[in-house]
């Protein structure tokens, strides 16, 4: 487990998981690793609906955030 500021949030927005690198998006977050293997592992996990606490999709743009 890493401290809050060395990882990279991600929220709710109609559905979908949009990064929040600034923290200032309203909502739940949800704490990655800024690593695409965490990230990777977070979405085959099923982590971010669990984390956000609803139904949400990843697309391809949230994968790509950190590339």
């Amino acid at each position: 487990m890493a401290p809050q500021p060395e990882l990279l949030r991600f929220v709710a927005d109609r559905g979908q998981v949009v990064p929040d690198p600034d923290r200032r998006l309203p909502g739940r977050g949800a704490y990655v690793h800024p690593l695409r293997a965490c990230l990777d592992a977070a979405v085959r996990r099923r982590a971010f609906p669990r984390a956000l606490r609803r139904p949400v999709t990843v697309s391809r743009d949230a994968l790509n955030f950190i590339d």
